[in-house]
């Protein structure tokens, strides 16, 4: 999932200097900078709503896709713009791109003054000053350890009602199309009692929706000094004991770990949203096993039967990749036959890019042609679209409870929420008030969007 983001707080008086953080990629990157603005709070900077003031640039970056480095790249180039009106600006790379192309970002052409790998957030103020004070400013080890379970994140999202919440960072799934393992590292899982004092502190301070995030969540696994084990499904139980009144959401999901515990655990608690992300990535077994994804077309399928089984209610999206190595038409049908077959409500869909120094990369070849790649992704995108469009109508004259997240880009009368499924619902706003929990009936709906009303009954 590709977000982007810019970040701001406001400006208070501060001796250290002020920065500003955009943020480009998946979730992970968001909660990472959150981190970051903690970090270096806590240092005596400040985090600035304008660019123009800023004394730090800060780009937290992705190299999950081509196409995010490449705005990425764009991005730079305004960013030293910036550099020549005021030379004394400081210019840096976080994250993923930090880790991969941390030689290029550091040439002599100087691109930017400082390069910050994903477990090396700690070191942000004292490589600031290293650079300050002309020198390079790198660091883009990785770590075994670090979890920086002990940060409490400057929330950023301005709405108040949603937070994120890391639970674990790294991969140990080595999918030949995927950079993250070599970028993020291998998996370590947090301790779940700072997890639980993370989301204690965020009721506190009035929300009321946390989603627990990790590149593979299910893969969540803590054992303590006296080999006491925490999996998923224990820890998932533990958050949604903590307030019955808080929503508990969880991304991402493997479909080859997602077990029949994680399942019937959201079943037992109300406060778990009956919504689960699972990649497929693609519905052919071949292409799966060229992708070294751990699972077949069936297995999948399995676990789909499993999820409408014991969560009957549950809605299910996923990500699609197509255009793979070797992937030929019929790979590409049963693509589109899966997707009919599960009706997924949404789906994030990409052309297959070569990521340099992945295993695809090395030892095979990308020989599906960009044509052929676009008109497959344009067949996924109009099925995937009318699939959409089908779930939503489904829930027509049904009535849902809904977290009011805010107000409507196309009306400042409507406010806007999403129901447990993950969907999203406008309606009017009557007497409601964002991070209220209303019901709502639905009267019609878009591809996108549930439209109805605050039902009282």
């Amino acid at each position: 999932m590709l977000i982007h983001k810019a970040f701001t707080l406001t400006d208070i008086n501060n001796t250290a200097g002020k920065f500003y953080i955009e943020t480009y990629g998946c979730q992970m990157n968001f909660s990472d900078s959150e981190v970051v603005a903690s970090i270096l709070s806590d240092n005596g900077y400040t985090l600035t709503r304008s660019i123009d003031e800023a004394d730090i640039i800060l780009v937290n970056t992705c190299s999950i896709r081509e196409n995010a480095e490449t705005r990425v790249w764009g991005r730079l180039d305004v960013y030293r713009l910036q550099k020549k009106e005021k030379p004394s600006v400081l210019i840096g790379v976080l994250g993923c791109m930090a880790e991969r192309l941390k030689e290029k970002l550091l040439s002599k052409e100087k691109l930017v003054d400082i390069v910050v790998g994903p477990d090396a957030y700690r070191d942000l103020p004292t490589l600031l000053q290293s650079a300050k004070e002309g020198q390079e400013g790198i660091n883009v080890l990785l770590s075994r350890e670090e979890t920086y379970a002990d940060i409490n994140p400057v929330r950023l999202d301005k709405n108040g009602v949603s937070a994120f919440v890391s639970i674990m960072r790294g991969c140990n799934n080595m999918c030949t199309y995927c950079v993250v393992p070599y970028v993020r590292g291998a998996e370590r899982s947090r301790d779940p009692e700072t997890i639980i004092r993370e989301v204690k502190e965020l009721i506190n301070n009035g929300y009321k929706e946390v989603t627990l995030l990790g590149q593979n969540v299910d893969s969540y696994n803590w054992v303590n000094g006296e080999n006491k084990k925490v999996g998923f499904a224990e820890l998932l139980e533990m958050v949604a004991k903590v307030d019955h009144n808080i929503r508990v959401r969880f991304s991402t999901s493997h479909p080859k770990d997602l077990s029949d515990d994680v399942l019937y655990t959201m079943a037992m608690y109300e406060n778990i949203c009956d919504h689960i992300h699972l990649p497929v990535q693609s519905g052919s077994s071949r292409v799966l096993d060229l992708m070294n994804r751990g699972y077949s077309r069936e297995y999948y399928m399995g676990r789909i039967e499993a999820i409408r089984r014991i969560l009957p209610s549950s809605t299910i999206s996923t990500d699609m990749i197509t255009g793979f190595c070797a992937e030929t038409e019929e790979d590409h049908e049963q693509t589109l036959s899966l997707m009919e077959w599960v009706g997924y409500d949404f789906a994030y869909m990409f052309k297959y890019s070569e990521r340099p120094n992945t295993k695809a990369a090395r030892r095979m070849q990308d020989d599906v042609p960009e044509d052929v790649k676009a008109r497959r992704l344009t067949e996924i995108i109009e099925l995937q679209n009318k699939l959409s469009e089908e779930s939503k109508k489904k829930d027509i004259g049904k009535r849902f409870k809904v977290l009011v997240e805010g107000v409507s880009k196309k009306s400042d009368e409507q406010f806007y929420g999403r129901t447990s499924q993950n969907k999203v619902v406008v309606f009017p706003k009557e007497d409601s008030k964002i991070g209220d929990y209303v019901f709502v009936k639905v009267h019609e709906s878009t591809q996108a969007t549930l439209i109805g009303t605050i039902s009282k009954s």
